[in-house]
């Protein structure tokens, strides 16, 4: 099986350049499943709404997970907790809508898609590790093919969760940081990992934000509001093979940005 995922979608550039490049990507590597990671894809980069879940949907995302900005958004409460194409963080506490994780049909296999949410500089969320256990319990007699976006600010943790689950997963990503590391590797088992696989986002800004703002804050230390950066976009992403086992035997990073455009690899 081959994935493709998609680092965190920012605003109205990111929206764009997942539109634009799509399916050129989809022509190049051909693959079985494209997930995206679209938790600051609204305006000001702070959730999702509907309308835009659903314009990734026809861009050809077939999923979509999220992250601690899940449910930034007023009707992100409604939808997702009924569309089964959304993932949120699984381990928000009891009573968050939507799911934590979801199975799909690849041919004539299934893939489950999980979404964790880190604590460290984070927030005061459930265990990430111990609902990584529960869920491997519940999905681990229906498939082998497993993969984890692991939404997290340290790359401590997101590497502990990699080798927590090395061997019994297909492969855990890092997302949040919107800065593509260049530490793909295979794990002993079988499970692929990437730190954090990027953004895709205005690529003339800090993390996806005017410099001003950031640079305003970092300055000052004075409360400020961040506004999504414009101009041209960048999309980062990673492609994954499996094997029929559900271990990965290939990773291979994806850097499309203004001076190294996609039509010169």
């Amino acid at each position: 099986m081959r994935i493709l995922f998609l680092g965190d979608i920012v605003g109205h550039p990111g929206k764009q350049a997942v539109e634009a490049w799509m399916p050129k990507l989809i022509k190049r590597y051909r693959p079985d499943i494209t997930i995206a990671n679209a938790e600051n894809v609204a305006p000001n980069g702070r959730g999702i709404t509907e309308r835009l879940a659903e314009a990734l949907f026809d861009a050809e995302v077939d999923l979509l997970t999220m992250g601690n900005h899940t449910f930034d958004q007023r009707d992100s409460l409604s939808f997702i907790g009924s569309d089964r194409r959304v993932v949120r963080p699984a381990n928000f506490p009891p009573g968050a809508p939507g799911q934590g994780y979801t199975l799909c049909k690849v041919g004539q296999e299934q893939i489950a898609v999980v979404n964790l949410l880190g604590r460290a500089l984070m927030g005061d969320y459930d265990d990430p590790f111990r609902e990584a256990d529960r869920i491997l319990a519940e999905v681990g007699t229906q498939t082998s093919h497993i993969f984890v976006d692991m939404h997290a600010e340290t790359t401590s943790e997101k590497a502990a969760m990699a080798y927590h689950l090395a061997g019994r997963v297909s492969a855990v990503v890092g997302t949040h940081t919107h800065v593509q590391t260049a530490d793909e590797r295979i794990l002993p088992g079988g499970t692929a990992f990437l730190t954090d696989v990027g953004m895709c986002g205005p690529y003339d800004s800090i993390i996806g934000m005017t410099k001003e703002g950031v640079l305003h804050k970092f300055r000052t230390q004075l409360p400020t509001r961040f506004e999504v950066a414009q101009g041209e976009g960048q999309l980062h992403g990673v492609v994954i093979d499996t094997n029929e086992r559900g271990r990965a035997v290939s990773i291979e990073r994806i850097s499309i940005t203004p001076d190294r455009p996609f039509d010169s690899w």
